[in-house]
């Protein structure tokens, strides 16, 4: 676990360590937890663990969302940095000097992954290893085809600035191609998550407006039965609405 978190914060562009990580959830799981406990009612004090755990993941939700944001900007500046790459080649420059000349023509996230990437190799890391520890910091299969291409090409020759060509406008076009589904399936995400939304709001009301009639469905053995099956079902929907609209490209 610990070695997963590490990977997110790191692929987060975060400078934080597990153990801040880790405390801050803690924090505010405790804080959550015991605001929940002097609000509510004594006999849904219970209850308050449940507040507490969705307060608690908040920092975890925001590696993660800084994750993905970091990992999208990349995504798109990397087909023309190949491009790049490959014109550099065509001048003359070698392959190692064409990635440390990326830190200065980029921005980031790329231009810091590939100066670390050029650093490593340049310490006297193989441009092997170099390339593959890349791929791990950046989970995208376009750097494993990237990365896969120039050890294929120090493998068996060939011209890997027209490689890198071909690469760059192929995910140039799959990155387009995403574009455009991810634009024809946002009615089907917001479809889901209005419809998952909808029995929330209206628990919610009914416990303002009636609250004896929501009280049955935790303190009656059968309304946890019922209210237990509720929220797994609407999970159920959630998810296979999800799966459904989720086109991978």
């Amino acid at each position: 676990l610990q070695t997963k978190l590490k990977a997110l914060i790191e692929q987060a562009g975060l400078k934080w360590n597990v153990a801040r990580l880790v405390h801050m959830c803690l924090a505010m799981f405790l804080g959550a937890y015991a605001i929940g406990w002097l609000m509510l009612p004594s006999n849904l004090q219970l209850l308050a663990f449940i507040p507490g755990l969705i307060v608690g993941m908040l920092p975890i939700i925001y590696v993660l969302r800084k994750r993905s944001a970091r990992l999208w900007k990349f995504e798109s500046q990397f087909p023309e940095s190949l491009e790049f790459i490959a014109r550099s080649m065509r001048a003359g420059h070698a392959f190692s000097v064409s990635l440390e000349m990326l830190h200065r023509e980029f921005q980031e996230p790329l231009s810091g992954e590939f100066r670390r990437a050029f650093e490593e190799h340049n310490l006297g890391l193989p441009l092997d290893a170099a390339l593959l520890k890349l791929a791990k910091r950046v989970p995208l299969l376009d750097v494993h085809f990237f990365v896969s291409a120039v050890l294929l090409q120090k493998r068996t020759g060939g011209t890997l600035a027209e490689i890198l060509d071909k690469l760059g406008w192929v995910i140039r076009e799959r990155f387009k191609l995403r574009g455009k589904i991810r634009a024809i399936s946002a009615h089907g995400k917001m479809t889901g998550t209005a419809l998952s939304m909808i029995p929330v709001g209206v628990g919610a009301m009914m416990f303002l407006v009636n609250p004896d009639y929501v009280t049955f469905f935790i303190t009656e053995e059968v309304g946890n039965y019922m209210a237990l099956a509720a929220v797994l079902l609407q999970i159920v929907g959630y998810l296979t609405i999800k799966k459904i609209v989720a086109i991978e490209v």
